[in-house]
């Protein structure tokens, strides 16, 4: 049987910290004082009214949970958060339809950093700290911070923590796991604070060094800005380091840095396994960079440790175009994508510990061939891996490529390129917003032209019953599956006389990218013609 009102206790408890976040970004909107102001104080009367009735359909509850429950209990929070988080967006407008507010709002709590907002530089400072805030919490996972918070879930923490946690092998730093959630989240936080502080330094603005600094540690990669011309050479340097300790297991950061030992972590199997596919990696896409895109040394050396560290991480931040590079690049890419950081970080991947398990596994099982009769145990840093380990070590792997293997071939079944299918799968399955290939410039065009078109429709400089009278142009007819379906959502009137075949006129192709499109017709004078018309 479920445990409802421990469940709705639970629920509700966790809408009363949505509150406070939601508290939070309503007091930088009040700071900036634009307009969001009024949207985050709807959420928080309706997240608090929530929170209150749920805690009180949960009152005199049994404090213990089943594993059931606990696994219930891990689910449902996910949901429950980006349920509610989707509100800023849809009370603002800034997100047409709630299936964009809740795919925005669970790639922030996921850390996946996949948006579908073209142009950020457009929203409101409350709006773009409320996505690096839900990433920030994210990072770690809602659970583990509530663990942190709530002695109330001290009776059944143990199993929540088994349902929330990433890695096959758990490490403790103390034996009340409310008191180790806390000291893993000090590391969290002086990990944000840190590359804070040095990004001021470098010469990023508050806002921006805050919302980097937050995206950086939770490896979630949600930016501020439309393009990366604030990544400077230092800026790259600081983020690819701090994304690297983000990388690391925290518990073995904080012994190390607690005990002044660096030694603990390059003691570490799991640790030195993750350092040398970075370097590995970087080291190679480096040398390529040379001897084929003509970089030199410097460049090379600072481009690809910041992109190899950002897809192992998968933080998804990008200070290049790696769609660029050569094709060997996007491989060894996307190894770094599947294999991921250590576990008890803020990546996501298959994780270091069990690549260590499964060489040590694959090892044992060349040795057991030459000696049959030998008892050869697997160890990982002198601890004896038991054999119901190595089982859900293969089951997972097994499952993680069927599902890789489902998504991709779905994708492929849709019109999607094979590297494009794969790329993308590996970056959903773990949480990550990365892309490799080149996109066909006809299929870009048009994709772009659509968005376009929307927009400008969005905003009145263009009639949708012109769009519409187009649509038997072959421009459109030859991606229905992106352009028209992107046009039939548009619902605004007005009478504004530009022709759509006057905008799609020009020369799109030198103009794919999609925020670069409606900055380039405003700054060319169309825009402007649409407002004297209107």
């Amino acid at each position: 049987m479920i445990n409802l009102k421990l469940l709705y206790k639970i629920i509700g408890s966790l809408l009363f910290i949505e509150t406070t976040m939601f508290l939070v970004c309503l007091g930088v909107a009040i700071g900036y004082e634009e307009e969001d102001v009024f949207t985050f104080a709807c959420s928080v009367a309706i997240s608090a009214t929530a929170g209150l009735t749920m805690r009180l359909l949960g009152r005199k509850c049994d404090n213990s949970l089943s594993r059931r429950d606990a696994y219930l209990v891990v689910t449902l929070t996910w949901v429950v958060f980006s349920l509610f988080g989707t509100l800023p967006f849809l009370i603002g407008g800034y997100l047409p339809s709630f299936t964009d507010a809740f795919f925005e709002t669970m790639s922030g709590f996921t850390t996946t950093g996949a948006s579908i907002i073209d142009d950020v530089s457009t929203l409101p400072h409350g709006i773009l700290f409320w996505r690096s805030f839900m990433q920030w919490i994210g990072g770690l996972g809602i659970v583990f911070f509530t663990i942190a918070l709530l002695p109330s879930f001290v009776g059944g923490s143990v199993k929540v923590f088994a349902a929330e946690a990433t890695g096959p092998i758990k490490t403790k730093l103390h034996p009340r796991l409310s008191t180790n959630a806390k000291w893993i989240w000090v590391v969290y936080l002086c990990i944000t604070l840190l590359c804070i502080g040095w990004l001021r330094l470098a010469g990023m603005t508050p806002f921006r060094s805050i919302n980097y600094s937050m995206a950086t540690a939770a490896t979630g990669g949600f930016a501020v800005d439309s393009d990366y011309s604030v990544f400077t050479p230092a800026v790259q340097y600081i983020l690819t380091f701090f994304c690297f300790v983000s990388g690391v297991n925290f518990t073995l950061l904080y012994i190390s840095v607690s005990k002044r030992k660096l030694s603990t972590l390059l003691k570490s199997a799991e640790c030195r396994l993750y350092l040398s596919m970075v370097l590995g990696c970087a080291a190679f896409i480096a040398f390529e960079l040379m001897w084929k895109n003509n970089y030199a040394l410097e460049p090379a050396v600072r481009s690809s440790l910041f992109h190899v560290v950002s897809f192992i991480t998968s933080t998804g931040l990008l200070a290049d175009d790696p769609a660029k590079w050569a094709h060997v690049t996007w491989v060894v890419l996307a190894v770094c994508m599947f294999l991921g950081p250590c576990s008890g970080s803020t990546g996501g991947g298959f994780k270091c510990i069990r690549g260590v398990m499964l060489l040590k596994v694959i090892k044992n099982e060349f040795r057991q061939m030459l000696h049959p009769n030998a008892v050869l145990p697997v160890k990982i840093d002198g601890v004896n891996v038991p054999q119901s380990k190595r089982v859900t070590l293969l089951a997972f792997l097994t499952s993680y490529l069927i599902l890789c293997l489902i998504c991709s071939f779905s994708m492929i079944a849709m019109g999607i390129d094979n590297t494009n299918a794969i790329t993308i799968t590996l970056s959903t399955l773990r949480h990550e917003a990365h892309y490799l290939g080149a996109r066909d410039a006809h299929a870009a065009v048009l994709c772009a032209a659509a968005h376009l078109i929307e927009r400008l429709v969005q905003r009145r400089y263009i009639d949708i019953g012109d769009v519409h009278r187009h649509l038997s142009d072959a421009v459109l007819v030859d991606e229905p599956s992106d352009s028209l379906r992107t046009l039939q959502r548009t619902r605004l009137h007005n009478r504004c006389t530009v022709s759509v075949a006057e905008l799609l006129a020009g020369d799109w192709i030198a103009l794919a990218h999609r925020t670069a499109l409606l900055s380039h017709v405003e700054r060319n004078g169309v825009g402007a013609a649409c407002r004297r018309s209107v």
